[in-house]
């Protein structure tokens, strides 16, 4: 920037974080993240609204990819490792919706599910040979592994057959960490073109929003989930897969801002972001 140039108060604000040390911007993003929770437990009155626009909003994250594919006719930078991890979770989750609890989540996740199955046959026969499949070199297993493995141990304690106990903790695990492989692609990249960072910051804002529901479930004094965290370790995991995406996206979703704000359509990664 030009020694002639005038930062405007929003550019000035995100150049000054940047500067920060790590732990200096781990606590102003946990300030923000604390002032945002404020602000929509006063303008949210039913908080289950907040889960349902997380559910939206991710749709229209993958509506967006739709989108780039249609249009560009590539499929560079994405990752088909997260668009398979995310369609395996979103199949758990239905069937476990369709014999658990059949409700409007369960046809915003079918809406999700079919886009992203779109998305995925799209990259694999359509656009095959734009793959970016050196980058996308996260193995699968490392994934799905240690997700069926915790839903083993740690699952609902519900009235319901246990295998689908199981299922239901498998696929709120696999949502947790299904976006790793898309990060390890632009990471390895350190340069994200317009759509997929818009996909990928609609994740960030999806899992703040659903993350801001569980957490302010917790605030509300008469919440069932202030009791039920001292029964058992259940409760307690889903909160933590909750937070644990929410953390995954935050540093990209910063660039994404500080991007918009300076102007620029690409999102430009430092080392050791994602």
């Amino acid at each position: 920037m030009g020694p002639g140039r005038i930062r405007n108060p929003v550019q000035s604000a995100v150049w000054w974080v940047k500067k920060q040390p790590p732990k200096v911007k781990a606590f102003l993003a946990v300030i923000a993240g604390i002032a945002i929770l404020v602000f929509l437990r006063l303008v949210v009155r039913d908080h289950d609204n907040l889960f349902v626009a997380a559910e939206a909003i991710h749709a229209i994250g993958i509506c967006v990819l739709i989108y780039k594919l249609t249009k560009e006719k590539t499929c560079a930078g994405l990752s088909l490792k997260s668009q398979e991890l995310t369609a395996i979770f979103l199949a758990v989750r239905l069937y476990c919706s369709f014999v658990m609890e059949y409700d409007i989540h369960t046809l915003l996740d079918s809406a999700t599910f079919i886009t992203t199955a779109w998305v995925i046959y799209t990259m694999r026969f359509k656009l095959k040979s734009t793959l970016m499949e050196d980058l996308d070199n996260l193995p699968l297993h490392y994934v799905l592994a240690p997700c069926a493995v915790l839903a083993l141990l740690i699952h609902p304690t519900t009235s319901h057959h246990l295998v689908n106990r199981i299922l239901w903790a498998f696929c709120v695990y696999l949502e947790a960490v299904s976006v790793l492989p898309q990060l390890r692609v632009m990471q390895n990249t350190k340069v994200v073109e317009p759509f997929t960072a818009h996909y990928v910051f609609a994740l960030g804002v999806a899992r703040f929003l659903s993350c801001a529901h569980w957490v302010l479930q917790m605030l509300d004094r008469n919440s069932f989930l202030i009791s039920a965290l001292f029964y058992g370790l259940w409760p307690a995991m889903v909160l933590l897969s909750e937070v644990v995406q929410t953390f995954i996206l935050a540093d990209f979703c910063f660039y994404y801002v500080k991007s918009v704000v300076d102007g620029q359509l690409m999102v430009r990664l430092p080392s050791g972001v994602v």
